[in-house]
């Protein structure tokens, strides 16, 4: 069984994603702090041939990263696959925000993934391949009013995702992002029904995308049929920003 880990996999995307590729057959190890009761139910619940499995980590402790992969490769064998999906989002003015806040979400949402795959990559370096997918955010294309921070450290992501797809192609690893739009998630949560009818009403489609949306797509770039798609960035909105 072909190991994959999915970062912040206990809840929203990252665990539609990590349900969606344990359903496909893969072990899945999602890596964050705690687990959840949606986790928990859903560890329980796999539909499929996979496993979900939880490794407890903080991500923003960046020197601990090496050692905690290695772990990872002893319990598990050689890793495949990984979704950098984890981040946290910053809403607010440039000029009124904590420098502090600034730092932790560009720690978080850039250095912590770029670690992380550089010490998962080694693992892929066996001669099988292997798949690595960034959850970028169609606010590093479009920008958005209040999350220049955010939106920066997502396009660092999606410039990040076609470098390496050069460096790790002749290995076989392919390297893509995927782009969500605004989602029914948590981080949504605090808009009202108002501006969720707007944004829904401004997409071709006319509704927002949902949580299994995103995982589909990431489900098939982890397919044989993706297996020629690298350094791409694969946009999931509901035509928000056709």
């Amino acid at each position: 069984m072909r190991n994959v880990v999915v970062t912040g996999g206990t809840r929203g995307i990252g665990l539609a994603i990590a349900n969606k590729l344990a359903a496909a057959g893969y072990r899945v190890i999602t890596l964050a702090r705690k687990k959840t009761d949606e986790f928990m139910h859903a560890a329980e619940d796999v539909n499929g041939p996979g496993a979900l499995e939880f490794y407890g980590f903080d991500l923003s402790d960046l020197t601990q990263m090496p050692s905690m992969v290695k772990t990872l490769r002893q319990a598990y064998g050689p890793l495949y696959g990984l979704v950098n999906n984890a981040g946290q989002s910053l809403a607010g003015i440039l000029t009124s925000l904590p420098d502090d806040q600034i730092e932790n979400v560009l720690k978080i949402n850039v250095t912590s993934p770029i670690l992380l795959t550089k010490y998962v990559a080694r693992s892929m370096m066996t001669g099988t391949g292997g798949r690595i997918v960034n959850m970028a955010s169609i606010v590093a294309a479009t920008g958005y009013n209040g999350l220049s921070v955010y939106s920066a450290s997502k396009s660092s992501l999606i410039g990040f995702t076609r470098s390496l797809a050069r460096e790790l192609g002749p290995l076989g690893i392919t390297v893509n992002a995927v782009s969500p739009g605004f989602i029914a998630t948590e981080m949504t949560h605090g808009l009202d029904e108002a501006h969720r009818t707007r944004i829904a009403r401004r997409s071709a489609l006319g509704r927002m995308a949902t949580v299994e949306d995103v995982a589909n797509t990431v489900e098939f770039l982890f397919s044989d049929q993706a297996k020629n798609i690298t350094g791409t960035v694969m946009t999931v909105d509901a035509g928000n920003t056709a």
